[in-house]
């Protein structure tokens, strides 16, 4: 649904940890310059939330942290981690709290060869497609715990959780997310060798299949599908898994159109009944932080996931376009895509091509 011209937003915006604070900066201004270009405002709240806050309080986020994001209408996080905090520290000290205290119950993930990118798979050019991701429940659970820890007899068990409220409306968004593409859809298993939750997961896309008589439904294992992604990207156009399947392949997407450094993801909540987050898939990289060498283009993309899912996708259009044309460009890429240009570099240049692809009535 578009947004009425004039509309306003309010969003809060995380910068985070490493080569997050370095790339929201300035895809934050070239957001309020799309929205000026498209007659809507983006209001922002900057929320220094990240490892560097839980050195100096012991918290990823404050306690309040949840109920001062409720209001705003998204969330746009740059990237979390640093090496002096374990991982699931700060995964389930942040994201994990927001996406599941909001419901952000899809992660959508584009997998789309841009315009001006040689990926791995150089021969193939017509890669475009979309991995929906299963994002509150299934592999990525509490349920578990350690007996005997530390001696000869330890022993881990970490439990699935899939229940049929998570499972059926995760597939639901896929079939009408499919239904207004090309009417293709592939649903990542493992039901030969996981005997209880992957068989529940196809008996439920099964019977959500019924309702969507257009839409073909291919099942595949996800080991082969995983060779599919390589091999026959161009076959697919939306790919549906659970919490770890659909990581791991909208990782790999990424991959094979010109890495991490290129991806945006967003956590929705479909019905907007909380606000959705937004952010690039690239992590904090502390290897390269403060250098300005860091790739701005997942981040701004992201921007754009993020502008569309507010009803503004001319806006966000032309972000992706403006993205394209600086890449058409080879003499302006980061390091990553073997160039030389630094952070303000790119996202400068993303500006200008995005000035150039206003509304013609803005001259």
């Amino acid at each position: 649904m578009n947004a009425q011209a004039g509309a306003r937003h309010e969003i809060a915006a995380i910068p985070g940890d490493g080569i997050g604070r370095e790339v929201v900066e300035p895809v934050i201004e070239i957001l309020d310059q799309a929205a000026s270009h498209w007659d809507f405002g983006l209001s922002w709240t900057l929320l220094p939330w990240s490892c560097e806050h839980y050195a100096r309080h012991g918290s990823m986020m404050p306690a309040d942290g949840l109920d001062q994001l409720r209001p705003a209408d998204a969330i746009f996080l740059g990237a979390v981690g640093d090496p002096a905090v374990p991982d699931h520290v700060s995964l389930w000290g942040l994201l994990i709290p927001i996406r599941r205290a909001f419901d952000q119950y899809v992660n959508l993930r584009p997998v789309r060869l841009l315009a001006g990118v040689d990926g791995p798979l150089r021969q193939r050019a017509d890669i475009d497609f979309v991995v929906v991701r299963e994002n509150s429940e299934g592999e990525y659970s509490e349920a578990g715990g350690i007996l005997w820890g530390g001696t000869e007899r330890e022993a881990v068990l970490q439990e699935s959780v899939f229940t049929r409220t998570g499972v059926e409306r995760v597939l639901r968004y896929a079939f009408e997310l499919a239904a207004s593409r090309s009417g293709k859809l592939v649903s990542a298993t493992k039901s030969n060798g996981i005997v209880h939750t992957m068989p529940f997961w196809d008996r439920i896309c099964a019977e959500t299949a019924a309702g969507f008589p257009a839409v073909h439904v291919d099942t595949q294992h996800v080991d082969a599908l995983a060779a599919a992604f390589v091999q026959r990207p161009e076959t697919l156009d939306v790919v549906v898994g659970s919490n770890l399947f659909g990581d791991i392949l909208s990782d790999l997407g990424a991959a094979v159109v010109g890495g991490l450094g290129l991806a945006p993801s967003a956590n929705l909540n479909p019905e907007g009944r909380y606000p959705s987050m937004f952010e690039p898939v690239h992590g904090s990289a502390p290897d390269i932080a403060g250098k300005g060498v860091a790739n701005p283009l997942g981040q701004i993309w992201t921007g754009a996931l993020m502008l569309d899912h507010l009803g503004h996708p001319e806006a966000a259009a032309a972000v992706v376009g403006a993205i394209e044309d600086v890449l058409r460009d080879t003499t302006i890429r980061t390091r990553d895509l073997g160039g030389s240009a630094g952070t303000a570099d790119v996202a400068r240049a993303v500006s200008e091509a995005l000035r150039d692809r206003r509304p013609a009535a803005l001259g």
